[in-house]
C-alpha cells in the first residue's frame, strides 16, 4: 500500500470532504454518548433542538456564530497565504479594548449612529491588524517563526486587557468588578430581533466572507495570495511581491479578528472584560480548517460549531451528559477534516 498525489483533485471530493469528516465525527461522539449512557440519535436531537428549536435558540446560535465567522475568516485568509496566524484571539481582544477606548472620547456622543458605528468598527480592525503585522515584521525582518509570536501574543493581549480595565479604563460604576467603561448608546449595534441579543453583527460578519471570497477569486491580490501560500519561490520568480503581499494578507486577517471584538462588544456585551471570548480565536482556526480555507465554508462551519456549543446546553440538561461534549465533537471535526484533505489531495494504491 502507498498514497500516490492526485494530479487534479476533482471538485466533488474537495466539496464533500467537510461533510464526510463532520459525518465521522458525529458517529465518533456518538459513540462517547453511547458510553456515558444516552443515546445518541436523542442527544443530537435534543441538540438541534436546543439551537433552532425556539426564537431564543435561534437568535443565541445566530449571535455566537457571528465572532466565530470572523474569527474563522481570520485564520482561513492568513493560513492560504502560509502566514500563520494563531493570534487571532489576541486580535479580538485588542480590537474590543480599541473600540471601548475610542467609546471614552466624548465628541463620538454626539455623532451620529451611523458614523459613530462605522467609526468604532474601523478602529477595531486596525487594532487587530497591528498586533498582526508586529510577528509579520519580525518573520520578514529576521525570520521569526510567526507561529510562536502570534500565539505568545495572545497571552500578551490579554494581559494588556486585563491592566487596562483594571486601570484607567475601570468603569467607576462597574462597583469594583474589572470591566471597562460602556461604549456610548451612539456605537451600539442595532438589534436584528426584539427582546433577543441578535444584532446587526452577523450580517456584517457574513457580508466581510462574501467580500473576502470575491478578494480571493477574482482579484489579483487574491491570484497573488494564493501564489504565494502555494510556492513562495516559484511566485517570486513569477514577479509576486511577497513582502507587501503578506502585508496585505496581515492587514485583512488581522482586521478581521479585530472586527470581531469590535462587534462583541457592540453588539453583545457592551463592555470588555477579561472573559469577553470564550476562545473565539482559537476557534476561528478549527473552522478555517473545516471550510477548508473557503471564505464561504467558513459560515457553514462557524454555524456548526454554534449549534453545538448553544445546543449542548440543553442537552446537557435533559440527559445528564457533559456540555463539553461540544467540543470533544468539534475537536474530532477537526481532525477527521486534516484526514479528509489528505485523502483529497493523495490516493491509496496497492
Amino acid at each position: 500500500m502507498r498514497f500516490e498525489r492526485r494530479d487534479h483533485p476533482s471538485r466533488a471530493l474537495t466539496l464533500l470532504a467537510p461533510v464526510g469528516a463532520i459525518l465521522v465525527a458525529l458517529l465518533v461522539a456518538g459513540g462517547l454518548i453511547a458510553l456515558a449512557g444516552a443515546n445518541p440519535l436523542r442527544a443530537y436531537g435534543l441538540i438541534l433542538k436546543g439551537a433552532f428549536g425556539s426564537r431564543l435558540g435561534i437568535s443565541e446560535t445566530l449571535t455566537r456564530a457571528t465572532p466565530l465567522i470572523l474569527t474563522g475568516l481570520a485564520a482561513a485568509v492568513a493560513f492560504r497565504a502560509r502566514l500563520w496566524n494563531i493570534g487571532g484571539e489576541g486580535q479580538l481582544y485588542m480590537g474590543a479594548l480599541a473600540v471601548a477606548g475610542f467609546g471614552m472620547i466624548p465628541a463620538l456622543v454626539a455623532l451620529p449612529a451611523p458614523v459613530a458605528i462605522l467609526l468604532c468598527l474601523a478602529v477595531g480592525a486596525v487594532a487587530g491588524m497591528v498586533l498582526l503585522l508586529v510577528p509579520l515584521g519580525l518573520r520578514l525582518k529576521f525570520g521569526v517563526d510567526e507561529v510562536v509570536t502570534t500565539l505568545l501574543l495572545n497571552f500578551v493581549a490579554v494581559l494588556f486587557v486585563s491592566l487596562m480595565i483594571e486601570g484607567p479604563m475601570k468603569d467607576p460604576l462597574a462597583f469594583g468588578w474589572p470591566q471597562s467603561v460602556p461604549v456610548p448608546d451612539s456605537a451600539v449595534l442595532p438589534q436584528l430581533m426584539a427582546r433577543t441579543r441578535l444584532h446587526l453583527g452577523l450580517l456584517i460578519a457574513v457580508a466581510a466572507a462574501v467580500f473576502t471570497w470575491w478578494l480571493q477569486s477574482r482579484t489579483v491580490f487574491g491570484m497573488r495570495a494564493r501564489a504565494a501560500g502555494l510556492n513562495p519561490r516559484a511566485a517570486a520568480f513569477a514577479g509576486v511581491p511577497l513582502g507587501r503581499t503578506l502585508i496585505a494578507v496581515a492587514c485583512l486577517s488581522g482586521g478581521m479578528a479585530g472586527l470581531a471584538g469590535a462587534i462583541e462588544v457592540m453588539g453583545v456585551k457592551g463592555y470588555v472584560t477579561t472573559d469577553l471570548s470564550p476562545s473565539y480565536g482559537y476557534s476561528g482556526i478549527i473552522i478555517a480548517m473545516l471550510a477548508n480555507l473557503n471564505p464561504i465554508g467558513v459560515i457553514g462551519a462557524a454555524l456548526f460549531s454554534a449549534v453545538m456549543f448553544v445546543g449542548a446546553d440543553s442537552m446537557s440538561r435533559a440527559l445528564s451528559i457533559p456540555s463539553y461534549i461540544a467540543d470533544v465533537t468539534v475537536a474530532l471535526s477537526l481532525l477527521t477534516m486534516l484526514v479528509a484533505i489528505f485523502l483529497t489531495q493523495y490516493r491509496i494504491r496497492r
